[in-house]
């Protein structure tokens, strides 16, 4: 399979490249020329595959001959070794749990798959790989653990100062070895910025091999498309075949995958953005106006992105067609007194508990299924994080039933280390060409 730039549309590049150079010189983002059509067959019997069948299937699709499928399919069994079960709370309401993996978040799925296919790709005596990524809350978290003892890579994380909670930040800056934490005195956006810049900085590119773990790294995109064939799958054994989506939406990288699923051929009949107060792509679902704007602060801040990456990867999707995205995309967003009142519904309704950005998501498909009426029609919203991890959100009454993992509590015995830096792209230079 290869690969174009959203900036380059005649540009070619291997899969191998794409992962490694993740962001093109154009300042672009990586997407498949062709986007396989899976056969029938196999769509109609999903319920018949297991998750690491399924990921194998749509993965090998995707890459062709770009690796070998005995060592994708080992490669798969490696990265995707949890569950994401769904959930029913009432007949036409599912949630899909996605924080099963060793960071408790759904980016362990791209994390997980991405590190494993940088270090496929890795030959002897090649130059280090220096990994940089920005995260917002739990991108930093599933990186560093993915990629934690990888020979031969280094990962520099950096993350908004006082904006993640306590436990992302020591997800983030307790690993040691080959991981190092940078805490920016900024928002997402700014040290979003700051990686991007370093991707076309010359200087920086002739002295280390760079490469991003965002999710703008079509390796992070791919393996989330995993998940959204496997909660189909499901619905079918819960003799549920017609369904819609309700994606928490910051960098919009999610909701991208199960674009991209949908275009393979998942029979998805909607997807709702649902975000906080970083409304830019709901706003523009309304009045068809484009406005990125700067990050305001959240309880849900893995979704604190007011100029969100990979809207660029779905505009290109539906290039041809975009009076289809409007029909297929539905937006909503909420402020942070509406995320309690939602965190406190679903525990009231199903004595079920959601981090803020899956309540967020169970809201969203609320509103729609009330202002949709679809008869056969099951409604599955992503919970995207354990709620363990945002102990300050909850009220007493639901605290005490959340159960922390035994991995939180090893992190809160360790201590924390990172490097304060400025939003200044000097600084953050200085620093890289300092400490090689």
């Amino acid at each position: 399979m290869k690969f174009y730039s959203t900036n380059n549309t005649s540009s070619r590049v291997s899969f191998k490249e794409a992962v490694f150079n993740s962001m093109p010189q154009d300042k672009g983002l990586y997407m498949p020329v062709t986007i396989p059509r899976l056969d029938d067959k196999f769509i109609n019997n999903l319920d018949s595959y297991t998750l690491p069948e399924i990921a194998s299937h749509v993965a090998q699709n995707l890459l062709g001959d770009d690796i070998p499928a005995d060592d994708l399919k080992a490669i798969i069994k490696d990265a995707i070794n949890f569950y994401a079960p769904i959930v029913k709370l009432e007949e036409d309401v599912y949630v899909l749990e996605l924080f099963h993996g060793p960071s408790l978040a759904f980016k362990d799925f791209g994390a997980r798959f991405m590190s494993r296919i940088m270090s496929y790709f890795l030959e002897a005596g090649e130059k280090q790989l220096d990994v940089l990524v920005a995260t917002s809350g739990d991108t930093g978290g599933a990186v560093a653990l993915g990629f934690l003892g990888v020979p031969n890579t280094r990962v520099t994380i950096l993350y908004p100062k006082g904006k993640v909670s306590d436990i992302q930040e020591l997800q983030l800056t307790t690993n040691g070895q080959n991981i190092r934490a940078l805490e920016i005195d900024g928002t997402f956006d700014d040290c979003q910025a700051l990686v991007k810049q370093a991707f076309t900085d010359p200087e920086l590119n002739a002295k280390y091999r760079l490469t991003s773990a965002n999710s703008i790294n079509i390796a992070r995109l791919i393996p989330q498309t995993f998940y959204y064939f496997n909660a189909y799958a499901q619905a079918l054994k819960q003799g549920k075949s017609q369904v819609v989506f309700s994606v928490p939406s910051g960098n919009f990288g999610n909701i991208g995958a199960g674009l991209l699923a949908w275009k393979m051929g998942l029979p998805v009949g909607q997807f709702i953005a649902a975000t906080n107060a970083n409304d830019t792509v709901p706003q523009f679902l309304k009045h068809g106006v484009y406005e990125p704007k700067p990050s305001v602060a959240t309880l849900s801040n893995a979704m604190d992105v007011g100029n969100p990456s990979n809207w660029v990867r779905i505009a290109d999707l539906f290039k041809d067609d975009a009076g289809q995205l409007n029909k297929l995309i539905t937006g909503y967003s909420f402020n942070d007194d509406e995320t309690l009142a939602a965190i406190n519904a679903v525990y009231d309704h199903y004595k079920y508990v959601v981090c803020p950005h899956t309540a967020i998501a169970w809201q969203a498909l609320k509103d729609y299924q009330q202002d949709i009426h679809i008869d056969d029609t099951v409604g599955i919203f992503l919970s995207t994080a354990h709620p363990c991890k945002f102990p300050d959100v909850f009220p007493q009454k639901i605290a005490d039933h959340i159960e922390v993992p035994a991995q939180v509590k090893d992190l809160q015995a360790k201590d924390k280390q990172s490097v304060e830096l400025g939003i200044d792209f000097e600084g953050f230079k200085d620093y890289l060409l300092k400490n090689a």
